[in-house]
């Protein structure tokens, strides 16, 4: 399978489990909790099976960065989280950083 399509199935189930992790109300809630384990596990295997395809350096900033971003976006709309500017900017950053590595060439 292709590893970014491997990294991409990692970064979502990241960003599910983490969602779960709040939901679980710190680990008091057994579905949300067994749910967390369960697909940070999926989250791993995933980003492990694309380490074979891409590079450690690519593939954690993405998983990281990414995954970053995109939790927050979840907090924002699914939590009711509140996001001030500083969230944003740090948002875009990574996503610029995330673009950086992945120019042609880069770490490949």
């Amino acid at each position: 399978m292709n590893g970014y399509v491997l990294l991409a199935a990692a970064i979502i189930c990241e960003i599910f489990a983490t969602s779960m992790m709040k939901a679980s109300a710190g680990f008091t809630k057994i579905i949300p909790s067994i749910l967390f384990v369960v697909v940070m596990g999926a989250s791993f295997y995933a980003l492990s099976q694309a380490l074979i395809q891409i590079p450690l350096s690519i593939a954690y900033a993405i998983w990281s960065g990414l995954g970053t971003a995109l939790t927050s976006l979840v907090a924002l709309f699914v939590w009711k989280e509140s996001m001030n500017i500083y969230t944003f900017a740090g948002m875009v950053f990574i996503i610029i950083g995330v673009v950086l590595l992945n120019l042609k060439g880069a770490g490949h």
